[in-house]
């Protein structure tokens, strides 16, 4: 399965980034910044990603972090993975994923416990409308709220 043309994102929508505007502009957030990764073919190549994710993260000394994927299927791996290593480092961590209704990932772990699903579509399938089932400022403020409840946890 490969991503459709109703979870793809306009070049407009990379440059007004509704996760990254919203984290911009609460000012109760250190927003630090982005880290883009690929998703390599081979499992080994993909777990590298994740723990390096992970590394990075930890030495940011960053309180909480969102980790979205923009397709499903094999990209889960890559997704459950850079989660995990997150998690696993005492980092509250949320996800943002196109769910709908295959309702489930190909691979979970114990920190996929917050997941914002971006599907639109009343059917809970993808669709033909470009951009109808990607991120929007609503999906990026319930992110932000619950990862504020996660790092507000986590410190106690």
């Amino acid at each position: 399965m490969g991503i459709g043309p109703s979870t793809k994102e306009t070049t407009l929508h990379h440059f007004r980034d509704p996760l990254v505007d919203e984290l911009c502009d609460d000012t109760d957030i250190d927003f630090t910044g982005v880290i883009v990764a690929g998703i390599p073919q081979d499992n080994v190549n993909k777990y590298f990603t994740g723990d390096r994710i992970g590394a990075w993260a930890e030495a940011m000394r960053v309180k909480g972090a969102i980790v979205s994927e923009d397709s499903w299927g094999n990209s889960n791996v890559d997704f459950a993975h850079a989660i995990e290593e997150i998690g696993k480092r005492d980092i509250a961590v949320v996800g943002i994923s196109f769910v709908g209704v295959q309702g489930a990932f190909v691979v979970t772990n114990q920190y996929m416990n917050n997941i914002v699903d971006i599907n639109k579509s009343a059917e809970g399938v993808e669709t033909n409308v470009v951009g109808e089932n990607n991120l929007v400022r609503s999906d990026a403020k319930k992110a932000k709220a619950i990862l504020k409840l996660k790092m507000r946890s986590v410190e106690r």
